[in-house]
Parts: C-alpha cells; structure tokens; sequence
C-alpha cells in the first residue's frame, strides 16, 4: 500500500487560514511565528518513527499521545522535523485547553518551529482521509515489527551482516547492499539477476560505490533508471556507521519501504556494535605492535615475523611503508562529529581494499595517520595508486581528502624504522608541493629529499629570497617570470625549445632573459648560479612560499 502525505489545494494556504479552517477547530498558537508560512501538503503522525513520511513544508498532525511513544528527546526530535523542512506541528486535544512538555516547547521556539494546538475533529476533506493514512502508518509499524523480530533472531544466533542482508532481502523483496559510511560495499543480498543489476545501476558510481553525496548523505527514497531504491543509516551511539539500501526491480517504493528499510539498519547497527567491541580491542594491539615496529622497538626481524602472523600479517618478505594522512581542511562540518574519526575510516577504507589485493598486507589506524606494511610487487607504485583510486572514489559524499606517501624497500623487518621515515617524508613534501590528493615515492623526491633533511626552515626561505630576490613577490608578474626561469633551467637555457614549450615568440622570450639576467645575474653563462636558481625554485614549491 502506498502511504503518502495528503495533500493541500493547489493553491498552496497560509498557516494562517489553515488556523481558521474546519482541518484545525478551536485552534490556538503555543509557539511560533504561523505569518507567511506557506503549507503545500498536510501530513498524520500516527507512529513516534515518522521520518519516512515528513516532507518539506508540511503541516504535521498528531496527538499527545503519540508524541509521548517518541523515544528521541524533544531536540531531537523537532530538529529532525525542522531539517526535514516542515512547516508547523499541530497536536490535537479531546478536552478544552492543551498540555504540552515544557521542553517540547523549548526546543520548537529554538527552532523557529511553531506548534499549534487544536481539539476535536474537523469535518474538512483532509481530515476525513487521516484514518487512511495512520491505519496504513500503523500497518508499516507492526510489518516492521515482524521483519524487526526477524533480524533481531539472526543476530542473537551470531549471524553476522552478510546474515543479516540475506534476511532483509528475503523479507524486504528486493535487492540489499550494505555499505559503509562513504558507500563502499560490505556485502550485497538477493536473487542473482538483482545483484548483477545493481552493478549497472546508477545508484553506483563507477568506482561501485554507493552515491552517498546526495542531500543527507544519499538517505530516503530514490527512483533510478527503471527502478527503486530506499536507503538508510546505520547508526550506533550517535555515530554514523554505513548505509542499507534496498533496491526493487518491478514497483515503485513508498514511504512504507523506508520504514521497513529503516528499522533493518537499526538492527544492523547492533551487529556493527559487536564487532567494534571486539575490534577495538584486537585493534589496540595491533597498532601498539605497528607502532613499536616503525621506532625500531618490535624485537629481531624472527620475532616480528613470528608476531605478525597472529594478526594474519606476512613480514617475511620484502616490505613498503605506505604513510596516509588526512588533508588540512579549513571548514569541517558538524556532521563529521557524528562520525567515527577519519582517520580509522580511512584506515578501514584501505583495508577493505588491500585486502584481496595483498591479503598478508598491515594496515593501522595510528595517531593522526594510517600506515600500511605491504609486500613489494611487480609494479607497487601501480597498486598504491589502485589503492588511493578504490578508497577515494569519485572523491563525492563529502570525502575528507588525503596525502600518501610511499617509502623505499627493505629486505628485513629490520629496515622498517627507515622505511616510515621516508614514507613520511614523501607525504609532507609531497603535500607541500602538489596540496591535497598528493601520492608521492620518496625516490621520485631527487634533491627535495636533500632539502627535506634542512631543519631550519628560515634559513632555506631566506636562500630562495636572497637568490630570487623580485621573483619572490606575490604578484601574477613575478609568478610569470618564476615559470619562464623554470622551464629555461630545465630546457638548460635552450631558448627555442623553451619558446616552444610556453608558446612564446622567439624574439618575446630573448626579452625575458634580458630582464631576468638584470634581476638575477648573468645564469645564462654561470652554471653555479643556474643551480642556486633551481634549488631556490624548489625550496619555493617544497615549503610553500607566497601560497
């Protein structure tokens, strides 16, 4: 059955009229300002879970008691309604005057959402069709309920969520695709002929993510090419967890499936819960072993080996460091408090995809930065680039950016405390040069590995100022002419080639040359100028001066 919001007359009321219409008798205002507040459709709130049926500017109509089954705080609760853009809440009393929770009304002054109280029963067309809606709201409750019991057996039999999605999916008709937080897939449930269409649906990204960069992080109800799909939280301790997505081939979803879909992801939630009680543990002792292992304090290359294979991790073999780190990000949103740190969601992000790609790979969650210990293949650097490619994904969803850097190869465990090192530093001066998104090798570094090791950082600004002198002002000149060195100093002085390269004239860059010789010296004739200038033109792009 489809539940939806009746809806108002085409010509959209005001509150105002609404308020001395038959819909609301003997009403009143408890809070709020009801001028020029448009309702283009009135809603019944007969369930305490009514998100999936909350529209923007709606009147919601409901009772005392069902607001007392609500479970959430009274914040909570008109900031759901509030987010979700409805107009005013309007309860309804059997008797003369009205009471309502002081907090209630705290919180809906807070939120400039006004309450309206009313009594009896309106004989407006709009009324007539409540018993309709809330009977069809109580039939979604009690299905849910039935599906709820369900899940809830699974997981008091330790099924995990790959249990736990074939269940939904059988119950749920359709197809189940539980993700995490940023839509990379956990698992998927159904008939073969529905999984192998979501593949191709447009739900996913080309990465195969879920589309999670959509109002509310890709949450409620979707039609795609020819089908349905209801997407739902996963949220345990206020923290977001991953995404249920239930997808429907041959009918069109209703508010009736996102509840379904929703009380599902609440029971998954207490699975997600399990495994990080038992996780953080297995977890602590992991990035202790990690991080003892990269300051050189794990013990001989025989014991490290030996420890590692507790954790499923192989040592035994040639090794890389790969160091990520979160990039810089000026404004973070509120949202991400309600989410786990991004750092252990990036460090679950890698190792979902290492893992069938080096199964005996460490992957670590440590303060500040995650850091992989991977086996040396054929080509690394084209894994770590597949790596950053599956982790990022299209880069949507409000993904926080990040820098990678990857170390040398060590033989032995022994080496390990040098490899992070320069893992490290390829990340930091690779950051430095190219900002966020950055993968950088620490062989590709050539002479800023040389300048990396210069502590005093003063003294290196103050060497490309005194060598550049007017080519370090902060002007679209000054940047022009720094670009027309570089490509000289690279071309060694080959004016043509260089010409060439920038799309000037021959005649227009002999000029440049002249005017840079005046400010910098004859370089054209002094090698060791020439690399005065090119070191200073580094320091420039590795510690970021004038950007």
């Amino acid at each position: 059955m489809s539940v939806r919001s009746v809806s108002t007359p085409v010509s959209d009321p005001s509150l105002t009229e609404l308020l001395r219409s038959s819909l609301l008798p003997s009403s009143s205002v408890v809070v709020g300002d009801v001028d020029d507040i448009d309702v283009r459709r009135v809603g019944f709130m007969a369930v305490p879970d009514i998100g999936p049926w909350l529209r923007r500017d709606q009147l919601l109509i409901t009772t005392p008691r069902t607001l007392g089954l609500v479970t959430e705080s009274a914040t909570a609760f008109v900031g759901r309604l509030s987010s979700r853009g409805v107009a005013a809440l309007a309860v309804q009393f059997d008797g003369d005057g009205w009471n309502l929770e002081p907090e209630l009304i705290d919180a809906a002054a807070q939120a400039q959402l006004p309450i309206v109280a009313f009594h009896g029963d309106g004989d407006h067309s709009l009324s007539r069709d409540r018993a309709r809606v809330e009977s069809s709201q109580v039939s979604a409750m009690f299905e849910a309920e039935r599906v709820r019991r369900l899940l809830v057996d699974v997981v008091m039999a330790g099924g995990g969520l790959a249990e736990l999605a074939e269940v939904a999916a059988r119950e749920l008709n359709g197809t189940v695709l539980l993700t995490t937080s940023d839509g990379r897939e956990i698992c998927r449930a159904g008939d073969a002929a529905g999984r192998r269409r979501l593949s191709t649906s447009p739900a996913l990204d080309s990465t195969g993510r879920l589309r999670t960069d959509t109002v509310e992080g890709g949450l409620g109800l979707h039609v795609f090419d020819g089908h349905s799909g209801s997407v739902a939280a996963i949220s345990a301790n206020h923290i977001d967890h991953g995404r249920l997505a239930l997808f429907t081939w041959d009918r069109e979803m209703t508010e009736h499936d996102l509840y379904l879909v929703e009380r599902a992801a609440s029971v998954c939630a207490l699975v997600v819960t399990r495994q990080q009680a038992v996780a953080s543990v297995e977890e602590r002792h992991r990035a202790n072993f990690i991080h003892d292992l990269m300051l050189g304090r794990a013990g001989d290359t025989e014991h490290v080996v030996s420890h590692a294979k507790t954790f499923g991790w192989d040592f035994d073999r040639p090794l890389v460091i790969v160091s990520i780190e979160p990039d810089p990000v000026p404004d973070e949103t509120t949202s991400a408090a309600h989410r786990l740190p991004v750092v252990d969601r990036q460090a679950m992000a890698f190792s979902g995809a290492i893992a069938h790609r080096d199964p005996g790979a460490a992957v670590t969650a440590l303060t500040g930065e995650t850091v992989i210990v991977m086996g040396v293949g054929n080509d690394t650097m084209a894994l770590v680039r597949d790596l950053v490619s599956v982790v990022r994904g299209e880069g949507g969803g409000g993904r926080r950016p990040f820098s990678v850097g990857v170390s040398r190869t060590a033989v032995t465990t022994d080496g390990v405390p040098a490899l992070y090192t320069q893992a490290r530093t390829a990340l930091t001066v690779g950051r430095r040069i190219s900002g966020q998104w950055s993968l950088t090798n620490f062989d590709d570094l050539g002479v800023y590995r040389l300048l990396s090791l210069v502590e005093d950082e003063d003294e290196l600004e103050n060497f490309a100022r005194e060598t550049l002198r007017e080519l370090t002002e902060e002007t679209v000149e000054a940047q022009d002419m720094r670009n027309t060195l570089e490509v000289l100093l690279a071309t060694n002085i080959n004016i043509a080639e260089t010409a060439r390269q920038l799309h000037f004239h021959y005649n227009t860059l002999r000029y440049r040359v002249v005017k840079l010789e005046k400010m910098l010296g004859s370089f054209t004739a002094q090698p060791e100028l020439r690399l005065d200038l090119s070191l200073a033109l580094k320091i420039i792009a590795m510690r970021g001066i004038n950007h």
